[in-house]
């Protein structure tokens, strides 16, 4: 199958619309994509043949609206209608920019800032969101000159005559704007091109191959750029079928992930790493069937946020005697600058892992240390760079190339990187077009990451984001850690439920850790008792005292799209009181 995806980039078939055309030729019968109702039933089948015949059919009624050559934001639910729509988008020349459906007043306001950076009033969406929209928000400025246009209620007709269409869409042009969650209320779109998704797709396949009998499980919100590589791009290249479900399905209940891999014998699917770890809590609770076979289960991509060792070994243990192979978790690391992945564990082998000391990582110089060693802690590999991707780690202030073993920040170049930032010039240039220093330069431009990592015999180790490290003493301290070791100081604390960030009180810098705790736990456990157990935590792992901790509803600490805190985000509602605000008080 790696050979057939490089055709497509190499022989005549440059963007997802050819591919879907030949799809459409070769196999019309063949299902595509299958939407799971409630995560269970699935719904009728989409086949290449119908969604070939509904893209182009979108795409007709796109250019009679004047669309070609433009932008239009897409805001849809989980379900068929959005790959439908994003195919004749593309086919149209319409540059779809994705954004989450709002539910509250604050999303709807981001919606507006998408629409308006991205230069467009046309807002493409269902019957049944755009009349909840306009009851809910319809009097309000938000929707104020948008035009909520229902595609699910346009017709669909076979052969449709293309001469009424725009001609086909270059390689190298946008199909995309992909809005990033970013840290702050400021949203940028990536400009992704045709040729970014094929290059990403092809890379993605070298790394995890699908093959004839692949299918895709997933959960993944499709507006996301993991969620809609592994969930539209990857099995419409590879020709595979793709179940999908909405991510309430999977929150609400974790086991309907693990039953539909089951029931539909998938192959492929991803998630972050707080998805494993919900799985895991729902073995321990019983409520995943003991009859689930995994071990159709090829690659378990892993990434989206830092891939915990704790997380792997706990899933690899739950589900090995329901059949799944721990070669299967493959950690990678990736982001929407660079289409999606940039690097990925093989599938053949389990994940790599290094048990590294403080002082070690904290300290630039790596040394890796026997498992287990006491006061070592462990770092999983996020694998290699494969196809023309290249990494480097670069020191961020110089510019100058990191040695092996080596802090710096992450830096990656190749056919996956994007063209830039929506009307951003020099923040693109800075950003995209990145050189390493004087004399180390090797004829590349490099895509800064804003990661910190290490490469060890060529694999990378992801530290955590540059802006958000800790300084403590002289020393530099990752959130994520410390977010670990408050997340595990007391039973009933959820993953992904912890901030860690320092605030300047006028006089010194004071570090932060905000949790967040349910109803349950804060019945069980008194407040002052946990907020004493995450400061022993902290200073038993990492010797650092925690100046405040802070217990919230769940709920409360702003998260991006695809569910990871954004730290800069609680901090600033820390300063302002609102964290405050929602803190839990004694029952």
């Amino acid at each position: 199958m790696t050979a057939e995806l490089t055709e497509h980039v190499t022989h005549g078939v440059h963007t997802l619309t050819g591919a879907l055309a030949a799809r459409g030729e070769k196999q019309p019968h063949d299902t595509a994509y299958v939407f799971l109702r409630d995560g269970e039933q699935p719904e009728a089948p989409l086949t290449y043949g119908d969604l070939a015949d509904a893209a182009a059919s979108r795409a007709a009624a796109f250019v009679a609206f004047g669309l070609a050559g433009r932008p239009a934001l897409l805001l849809y639910p989980s379900g068929l209608e959005f790959v439908r729509t994003l195919l004749g988008c593309m086919r149209a020349g319409v540059v779809a920019a994705p954004v989450q459906v709002p539910t509250r007043a604050r999303s709807l306001a981001r919606v507006r800032r998408v629409a308006e950076d991205a230069g467009t009033r046309t807002v493409l969406t269902t019957a049944a969101v755009r009349a909840d929209l306009l009851e809910r928000f319809g009097d309000g400025p938000a929707l104020a000159g948008l035009d909520l246009v229902a595609t699910d209620t346009l017709p669909v007709a076979s052969g449709i005559d293309t001469a009424m269409l725009p001609p086909p869409p270059e390689q190298h042009a946008p199909a995309l704007l992909q809005y990033t969650s970013g840290s702050t209320g400021d949203p940028k779109g990536v400009v992704v091109s045709h040729a970014n998704f094929l290059h990403n797709a092809v890379e993605t396949q070298q790394s995890w191959p699908c093959g004839p009998d692949g299918v895709v499980v997933s959960w993944l919100p499709l507006f996301h750029d993991m969620g809609m590589l592994f969930g539209v791009v990857l099995p419409l290249l590879a020709g595979i079928p793709a179940y999908l479900m909405a991510p309430d399905a999977f929150i609400r209940r974790p086991a309907r992930w693990l039953e539909a891999i089951s029931r539909f014998r998938g192959t492929h699917a991803a998630a972050p790493s707080f998805a494993y770890e919900l799985c895991v809590k729902a073995a321990e609770a019983g409520a995943v069937p003991a009859g689930l076979d995994l071990s159709c289960w090829q690659v378990a991509a892993n990434g989206a946020e830092p891939v915990r060792w704790r997380a792997i070994e706990a899933f690899t243990t739950a589900f090995a005697p329901l059949g799944f192979d721990a070669r299967a978790m493959c950690p990678g690391f990736g982001l929407a600058e660079n289409t999606l992945k940039a690097t990925g564990d093989r599938s053949d082998k389990p994940p790599t892992v290094l048990w590294l000391s403080d002082d070690a990582r904290h300290d630039g110089r790596v040394v890796p240390r026997p498992a287990g060693t006491p006061g070592a802690s462990p770092l999983v590999g996020c694998g290699r760079p494969v196809g023309g991707t290249r990494v480097r780690i670069v020191d961020p202030a110089t510019g100058v190339p990191a040695g092996e073993d080596t802090v710096g920040e992450i830096w990656v170049s190749g056919p996956c990187v994007a063209g830039g930032y929506h009307g951003r010039p020099e923040l693109s240039e800075e950003v995209f077009r990145a050189r390493p220093a004087a004399g180390h330069e090797d004829g590349r431009t490099y895509l800064r990451t804003g990661d910190l990592g290490f490469l060890h015999d060529g694999e990378l180790f992801v530290n955590g984001r540059l802006k958000d490290v800790i300084v403590r003493t002289g020393r530099n301290y990752y959130p994520q850690d410390i977010e670990l070791s408050a997340e595990s100081s007391a039973p009933g604390l959820h993953p992904n439920c912890a901030a860690a960030f320092s605030v300047d009180d006028g006089s010194a810098e004071r570090l932060v850790v905000v949790v967040e705790v349910d109803g349950r736990t804060a019945r069980a456990i008194a407040p002052d008792r946990l907020r004493a157990l995450v400061r022993d935590a902290v200073w038993d792992n990492h010797r650092l005292a925690a100046d405040d901790v802070l217990l919230v509803r769940r709920g409360s600490l702003p998260k991006t799209t695809s569910g990871k805190v954004q730290r800069r985000a609680a901090r600033g509602l820390y300063e302002d009181g609102t964290l405050a605000a929602a803190s839990v008080r004694t029952p």
